[in-house]
């Protein structure tokens, strides 16, 4: 069977895996952005248990591989609570909860790179801490994050290949059971490789375009 035969036979179930791949990393990043958006609060916070806590969460996920993460919430976890978690559900978790250490500190860092003199003037205008925060501090702060937010973006997209291991029918693992079946894994991981490049390549190209837009500097 010549190479054009096999791509083409194999184009709608890796069409399926990128479809898959695409609703994981969509999901574990919208999650991760409110993990992220709380634990760095809590980073920032005058109350040292809660700066513990958040520390505690950052440290430890950026200081174990994403492999074990993904492992440990998928067989570990369910075995000492006597539970069960389907590999989709496991994947999205683990995804999300290492994105959202990451974006802990990328909203701790944008947050902090706002002058504190926006801090005291939304004060001296009668605004609370959370209205200040919500319409002074944030807008600036997410306008300098983007680029962060995407790279995370970008991250999530190519750590959902991890899933595999665990059985997730993502990108990575369409192409696995596709050569395992006709023993040509040239042709298959080559096209795998192009479907996450002209996605990363899209996510950068829409990113590149917003700090254009929001003039990000």
């Amino acid at each position: 069977m010549d190479t054009w035969n096999i791509i083409r036979e194999a184009l709608p179930y890796l069409s399926q895996g990128l479809y898959m791949t695409i609703v994981i990393s969509i999901i574990s990043n919208v999650i991760a952005l409110f993990i992220g958006l709380a634990a760095g609060f809590m980073r920032m916070s005058k109350n040292s248990v809660l700066r513990f806590i958040a520390a505690s969460y950052v440290n430890v996920i950026r200081g174990t591989p994403l492999l074990i993460q993904i492992l440990f919430i998928y067989f570990a976890i369910p075995s000492v609570f006597d539970m069960k978690l389907s590999a989709f559900t496991a994947g999205i978790i683990a995804i999300s909860l290492n994105i959202g250490a990451y974006m802990t500190e990328i909203f701790r860092g944008g947050i902090q790179s706002i002058d504190k003199g926006q801090m005291e003037a939304g004060r001296s205008l009668g605004f609370s801490y959370g209205r200040t925060m919500a319409l002074i501090i944030l807008p600036q702060a997410v306008r300098r994050m983007i680029p962060a937010f995407v790279n995370q973006f970008t991250h999530a997209i190519k750590d959902t290949s991890m899933l595999s291991v665990i059985g997730v029918a993502e990108l990575t693992m369409e192409g696995q059971s596709i050569y395992a079946m006709n023993f040509r894994a040239f042709e298959i991981l080559t096209v795998v490789g192009v479907f996450y490049f002209i996605l990363i390549y899209a996510v950068s190209f829409m990113s590149t375009r917003l700090e254009r837009r929001f003039s990000v500097s």
